[in-house]
């Protein structure tokens, strides 16, 4: 397994220059840096060259993580939604190829959050997710990326809600660079089992968000971790494992994440660094023998 860190963990919103933060998890001991895809796309040449450079000399790999805002659904209802939503993504690949981001993961089959003030209509946004899914892995292949469904809990999406949806909808699709993603803050809320929620995805498993139930850094919840660690070895998990810790207040993350209080008081950035890293070594305890 390599561990990752996903750049939101320090941030209040969606967007940042990634390359400080390339310097930061490399010297905290990571493997990978999660970015957000949203602004990938508008990238100038430069941009790209200096993240990819900059991750190359620090021996970093680049995963990427998006929740599609509503224009950006390839699942919608809407014929011009879809087609709009596949122009985009085809320069969000073309970019991730040039920034040898291999791994995508999120809500791709959707839109997040969901708004639920508007009528749910599972078994259509399911057809349409699978159709554009398709199209979307056929886009994504010649480029080597692999898109991974992330499975999210019910008051954040209503396709995939668990391990068995996620297996479910990834059969459906039939596209060998789409996989799913189990996330432990999810899989929380929603499995009765979180080490047999791993079992069931078995080898379609790609990718691994981990972060506790109240969203603090692995280590400083009540999650069974030694469960979710034995079950990733059964199964022959070697993917990616990211934290996805959110602890900070303010901006877009705190209204999308819904943090309304405190959760580390007195927090720094070297608390934040510090926690990290420890959290980090407390997830390798747990996952390798």
């Amino acid at each position: 397994m390599k561990y990752g860190i996903y750049y939101a963990y320090w941030e209040t919103q969606w967007e940042a220059d990634y390359v400080p933060y390339v310097d930061r998890v490399a010297r905290l001991g990571f493997d990978a840096l999660e970015v957000g895809a949203k602004p990938l796309p508008d990238y100038s040449k430069a941009q790209i060259i200096a993240l990819r450079e900059r991750a190359k000399s620090r021996g970093i790999t680049l995963t990427a993580g998006y929740g599609p805002s509503f224009d950006h659904n390839i699942g919608s209802a809407d014929k011009n939604i879809r087609e709009n939503a596949t122009e985009w993504f085809k320069r969000l690949f073309d970019v991730m190829a040039q920034l040898e981001i291999h791994h995508i993961g999120g809500a791709l089959y959707s839109y997040w959050p969901i708004d639920f003030t508007q009528p749910v209509r599972k078994e259509e946004d399911w057809k349409y997710s699978v159709e554009g899914m398709r199209i979307m892995a056929d886009l994504a292949s010649p480029y080597g990326i692999r898109l991974v469904m992330e499975v999210l809990n019910r008051f954040e999406n209503h396709l995939l809600n668990t391990a068995e949806e996620g297996v479910r909808f990834v059969k459906e699709v039939d596209k060998e660079n789409v996989k799913v993603m189990l996330d432990t803050f999810h899989m929380n809320i929603e499995e009765d089992d979180m080490a047999g929620a791993i079992r069931t995805v078995g080898n379609l498993l790609c990718h691994f968000h981990t972060g506790e139930c109240n969203r603090k850094v692995p280590g400083q919840g009540r999650m069974p971790w030694k469960e979710i660690g034995e079950a990733l070895r059964e199964v022959g998990f070697d993917g990616f494992v990211v934290m996805e810790p959110f602890v900070r207040r303010g901006g877009q993350i705190e209204k999308d994440i819904h943090i309304w209080r405190e959760l580390r008081e007195g927090i720094t950035e070297e608390t934040l660094d510090r926690e990290a890293r420890e959290a980090m070594l407390f997830e390798k305890e747990m996952f390798e023998k």
